[in-house]
């Protein structure tokens, strides 16, 4: 049975697997190695030290193997993420392993993330997803809107309401 429950300091090596499928979700393009692609700091900025003030962030788990995940990051002006919007908004990672995709565990975990929000008073996350990704269809779906494009890649917002 599929369990969402939050993800804590000790999560660390999962934030990195899902951190490393977000990043290289295209099934026919070949992958860098997991340590080379994870020593970027553009990726890294993603999981390094998850637990600071500000970061929240959910797991998907089915018995003892974690399937999804999903979570935020705030980000300064002068080391913006992907999907930065500006230093009140936090910014979304989400990931859901190959084999577990469309079982609708992304939207349950995004779900999650804007309940939290907006039981927190946060009036909108954000993220980065390139255009031809599965998943830009399901943040549309989930009420994401595009707010700007850069090379191949949207930055998106959801409204939460309060």
């Amino acid at each position: 049975m599929l369990r969402l429950r939050p993800l804590d300091r000790r999560d660390h090596q999962l934030l990195r697997v899902f951190s490393y499928e977000a990043a290289f979700w295209r099934p026919d393009v070949p992958r860098p190695p997991p340590e080379e692609a994870l020593s970027d700091p553009r990726l890294a900025r993603y999981s390094v030290g998850f637990g600071r003030p500000g970061d929240f962030g959910m797991v998907a788990d089915e018995g003892a193997e974690a399937l999804g995940a999903a979570w935020w990051r705030y980000f300064q002006a002068e080391a913006p993420g992907y999907g930065f919007v500006d230093e009140a908004t936090p910014e979304i990672s989400a990931a859901v392993l190959p084999a577990h995709r469309g079982r609708g565990i992304g939207s349950a975990l995004i779900r999650a993330l804007e309940a939290e929000a907006r039981d927190r008073g946060i009036g909108r996350l954000s993220l980065s997803v390139e255009r031809d990704n599965r998943a830009a269809a399901l943040y549309r779906r989930l009420g994401f809107k595009p707010l700007a494009r850069e090379g191949d890649a949207l930055t998106m917002v959801l409204e939460v309401d309060r």
